[in-house]
């Protein structure tokens, strides 16, 4: 097999297991825990920012084993920890272990993420780089597309989440093998960035980038984990059960997300600027579209397609963004970004579901829906740069 398509196959495997299932498998299958474990609001956004924990956590870990031991090694373990929170949730007597493998799954995004530009540039020409690439990214729509259809199949074939969950696990299984023979020729170190390369990453023009990716962290850990269990909530969609509905969002996110292929071209069309406030506001419309009208089929469908478009471009963004900020330190200043999405990951989830139990899950909502449009509003277009200014350390 050629080494293009081997390595685009299996990243594109990893890449829908860590950000499918392994991801947003919790907020998809909240309506079906909540019965199982008597989860209140509360305990599951605690659960949702444990997990966003582990991956931000897995972020830091993935770079220093790049660095150590090459990008297979990450890519594996995040696998492997797949597999084993997977199988942990398929098999949960109780919380404590739903939450354990909830975190241990969600942990694979954080190892399985950065690894692949750094084993794209290593074994890729130039010119195949940047489809292997789009071809990995991809994955993530399939997987939570795949996975909210399998969740979907509950309602019509009769068998339980447990199950669902079991299927979950041996596709992590099967990615972590693909893997391990996919990345043989990636197991050298990269070696550590000496602490002035990270502090060449504070300068005044990456503000914008930092602050859309906690934007992003904070709206998107919130909307994953509670959409689903909002939409059952309120009774689901016509000629559905409530708990089947929240499927419908997954799989139409998944579905819309698809169209961050086509990120890059948009941004040369519209201009970074352009492009990220009307994702924001396309964000915020989502957020406050399912707050609105939850058990409209326009509605969700609306809302969970703005979502995956915002998602999949959002990620995409962050990576072509900090790649023009720091050409010389392009998988430094993209981890970067991406512990601070992580950082929103956590926070989000948590302040939520506090105030859900405390306020009501509509104004939680709309409170995720204005961080998203005040977002949008600040990145006007004398702010963003995309090339650095002069460190503030020097």
């Amino acid at each position: 097999m050629q080494t293009l398509t081997r390595i685009a196959s299996a990243g594109s495997v990893a890449t829908a297991i860590a950000f499918g299932p392994a991801r947003i498998g919790f907020g998809l299958f909240l309506p079906q825990f909540r019965e199982a474990f008597s989860i209140s609001t509360g305990a599951a956004g605690l659960i949702s920012s444990l997990s966003f924990a582990t991956f931000f956590l897995a972020l830091g870990c993935s770079y220093k084993l790049i660095a150590r031991a090459g990008p297979r090694v990450p890519i594996v373990i995040g696998m492997i920890a797949a597999t084993l929170g997977l199988s942990a949730v398929a098999a949960a007597p109780n919380t404590v272990v739903l939450a354990i493998g909830i975190c241990l799954a969600s942990a694979s995004a954080g190892f399985s993420w950065t690894p692949f530009n750094n084993a794209a540039q290593r074994v890729l020409y130039e010119r195949d780089r940047p489809g292997a690439l789009s071809v990995i990214s991809s994955g993530t729509a399939v997987g939570v597309l795949l996975a909210g259809l399998l969740a979907l199949s509950l309602s019509f074939f009769g068998y339980g989440w447990r199950l669902v969950w079991a299927v979950f696990a041996a596709g992590a299984a099967g990615a972590a093998l693909a893997n391990l023979l996919a990345l043989s020729d990636t197991v050298e170190p990269a070696g550590d960035a000496p602490p002035r390369k990270w502090r060449e990453l504070l300068t005044r023009s990456a503000i914008p980038l930092y602050l859309v990716a906690f934007s992003f962290g904070v709206t998107n850990g919130i909307y994953v984990t509670f959409v689903a269990d909002r939409v059952a909530e309120q009774g689901g969609l016509a000629g559905l059960p409530s708990r089947a509905s929240g499927a419908i969002v997954f799989a139409a996110y998944g579905a819309f997300g698809l169209l961050g292929l086509v990120t890059a071209r948009l941004k040369s069309l519209l201009g970074l600027s352009w492009l990220l406030r009307l994702l924001n506001i396309g964000a915020a419309l989502s957020i406050a579209v399912i707050a609105w009208a939850p058990t409209s089929w326009a509605g969700v469908i609306v809302s969970a397609g703005l979502q995956g478009i915002f998602v999949m471009m959002i990620s995409a963004v962050l990576s072509l963004w900090s790649e023009r900020l720091f050409p010389d330190l392009s998988s430094l200043s993209f981890t970067a970004a991406l512990l601070i999405t992580g950082a929103g990951n956590i926070v989000g989830p948590a302040l939520a579901g506090a105030a859900s139990s405390a306020f009501g899950a509509v104004p939680m909502f709309f409170c995720a829906a204005a961080i998203a449009l005040a977002t949008a509003l600040v990145l006007t277009p004398g702010i963003i740069r995309e090339k650095a200014l002069p460190t503030t350390s020097d």
